[in-house]
């Protein structure tokens, strides 16, 4: 049961990785960020990322009982996306137990 969501994550995580390297290296965002800007697109997706990002803000707050953590989380989250999603996703499976499952991975609290 866990096997194939480890696999899932670890392929969005190396995949989004490797979507964002390569996309740096040939272009800055914060160059283009004004033309960017300008696109209704771009700013429907903006608001939908950061929609998303504040219900896994949400869950990690919950899910995390240090502060530190939290707050680490949290900056990851915003600023990296499905890379940190997916990070979080794969520690949180290394971290079940034997004979525990989708329950223990949404609602235990670290």
């Amino acid at each position: 049961m866990k096997t194939s969501p480890k696999i899932l994550f670890s392929a969005v995580f190396v995949a989004m990785g490797y979507v964002v390297i390569t996309t740096s290296l040939k272009s800055n965002l914060f160059k283009e960020w004004d033309y960017l800007a300008g696109i209704p697109w771009m700013k429907a997706t903006i608001y939908d990322f950061y929609s998303n990002a504040l219900v896994l803000i949400l869950w990690v707050a919950y899910k995390e009982t240090n502060w530190l953590s939290k707050i680490a989380w949290i900056i990851a989250l915003a600023a990296l996306g499905s890379i940190a999603t997916a990070g979080y996703l794969l520690l949180q499976l290394f971290k079940l137990k034997d004979g525990e499952g989708v329950k223990e991975l949404l609602v235990k609290q670290n």
